[in-house]
């Protein structure tokens, strides 16, 4: 029921018996006056409705200013996402009979395969040459990858190379009209700072979620080889690995990777990868097709409170060098035992991990500044990053079905005699048969290898590559070829 004030007011009118039909048709709806006085107001009226239209155009507002909207950013940002789709063939458990090939050709059997695809995100860094940027555990594996463009296309895209140690990984598709996004400079992220994460999750293209920079440099998480993340509380869930985090100007400042989920679900806890870390290996991926990390032949280890009041330090930031090897840059740039290194290349060195992840970072050949503390006195320093495999011998010197691989002498630090393995190209006769960066070839065809040439030897007298016994980390693998 209505106020009575507005019952009053709604009250038709009543026309008096003593009135013409005129005069009572007026009293029932207008008069005369009215009308033309309200005539008068029609212009005024129009130009109140021609205001009001106005104002349904204009973004939502209150007390006058229109409120913030991320719409027109993520307008121009979404465009370079996409979805990466990989599909990994992995043969199926079979009777050995139907492993012959005769035997499947004549009851016309197919090569039985099951497929396995998985779903992430990616970002067009480059539209020109087609640069895609995404996660390596996304493509890991992968016989086929496919991307699939904000306005519907899919693409067939070619692996240009991954690093499994920083979890970044370069793709190329055709670039015929693609839109980039713009690298920002992650360095100057403060916790605080408004951040958009974009992807894919579970399978749902082109999501949003937008949150904060929660921490900066995180370390020791156990997640790749190389951690310096950003910790954010923007969502990231299952599918938004290798997608954006960007600014509101739309900028990449990071890549999303990982979360820490202790129930399998979105607890306000992601971690993207630095935009300067992704670039710096995106550029050697594409140079190199691998990351050529250098070797300054130094062990470190966090500065304690402890030690950095023996030392006379006023804070415990830096990294304590307990050892250097003989004959390497370090010690040609003279770095000794004690020494605490502050700054690497004019920047910050807050610990043992952070000065991994800036080294691990720099080129091979490439100069840098080392500021140090001796004896409580600063001191600069200048070194040149070493290639670690500056002694190893191209594996097509040794034997063909070794092409492709860096090999060096035989190693017995370990206690047991073995073959370190460099870089390995990827699609290389050595990287076919199963060799990887970091391996350490123990056997070949079942023969203990005693010195490097024995390799070649082995192979001419066995008329081929028929398994190899390698370690891989604290693996033993045992890798054979049909």
């Amino acid at each position: 029921m209505m106020p009575k004030q507005i019952q009053a007011a709604h009250r038709p009118l009543q026309a008096s018996p003593a009135l013409d039909t005129r005069s009572r048709w007026f009293c029932r709806g207008w008069g005369a006056g009215q009308i033309l006085a309200y005539l008068g107001l029609i212009p005024g009226l129009l130009a109140l409705l021609w205001t009001m239209v106005g104002w349904a155009a204009l973004p939502p507002s209150v007390e006058g200013q229109a409120l913030p909207s991320l719409a027109p950013m993520l307008e121009r940002v979404m465009p370079a996402v996409v979805n990466i789709s990989t599909i990994t063939r992995i043969e199926a458990t079979e009777h050995p009979l139907l492993r012959d090939p005769f035997f499947r050709h004549f009851f016309d059997i197919p090569n039985q395969r099951q497929q396995r695809s998985s779903l992430g995100s990616g970002i067009i860094v480059d539209a020109k040459r087609g640069l895609v940027l995404t996660n390596h555990h996304v493509i890991a594996k992968a016989d086929e990858i496919r991307v699939t463009l904000h306005d519907g296309r899919v693409l067939e895209a070619r692996l240009i190379g991954g690093d499994p140690e920083t979890d970044v990984a370069v793709l190329r598709i055709p670039a015929d009209n693609l839109t980039d996004l713009t690298f920002a400079d992650s360095d100057q992220l403060r916790v605080g700072d408004f951040v958009v994460a974009i992807g894919n999750p579970f399978g749902l293209r082109q999501t949003v979620t937008s949150g904060i920079v929660s921490g900066l440099g995180r370390t020791g998480l156990g997640i790749e080889g190389y951690e310096n993340f950003i910790q954010t509380d923007a969502s990231i869930n299952p599918g938004n690995s290798g997608g954006p985090l960007v600014n509101l100007k739309g900028e990449l400042v990071g890549m999303n990777t990982a979360i820490l989920a202790p129930g399998g679900g979105n607890i306000g806890i992601g971690f993207a990868i630095p935009a300067n870390m992704a670039r710096a290996i995106m550029e050697q991926l594409v140079q190199h097709g691998t990351v050529r990390r250098g070797l300054l032949g130094i062990a470190v280890q966090d500065l304690t409170e402890d030690l950095a009041s023996a030392l006379n330090l006023t804070h415990a930031e830096g990294a304590l060098v307990t050892t250097v090897q003989p004959g390497s840059a370090a010690e040609e740039a003279g770095v000794r035992p004690g020494d605490v290194i502050l700054r690497l290349n004019d920047k910050p060195v807050r610990g043992a991990a952070d000065l991994r992840n800036q080294f691990g970072l720099l080129r091979v050949g490439e100069s840098i500044a080392l500021d140090i503390l001796r004896d409580g006195r600063p001191k600069r320093l200048a070194a040149r990053v070493a290639d670690p495999y500056r002694n190893y011998v191209p594996g097509e010197r040794i034997a063909p079905e070794l092409a492709g691989a860096l090999l060096g002498e035989l190693d017995t630090s370990s206690g047991v005699p073995g073959v370190p393995v460099g870089t390995v190209e990827r699609d290389s006769p050595a990287w076919q048969a199963g060799l990887r960066e970091g391996d350490r070839l123990l056997q070949i065809n079942g023969q203990r290898l005693g010195r490097l040439r024995d390799i070649g030897a082995i192979l001419r007298a066995s008329k081929g590559l028929y398994s190899l016994h390698i370690q891989r980390g604290d693996q033993l693998i045992i890798l054979s070829r049909r």
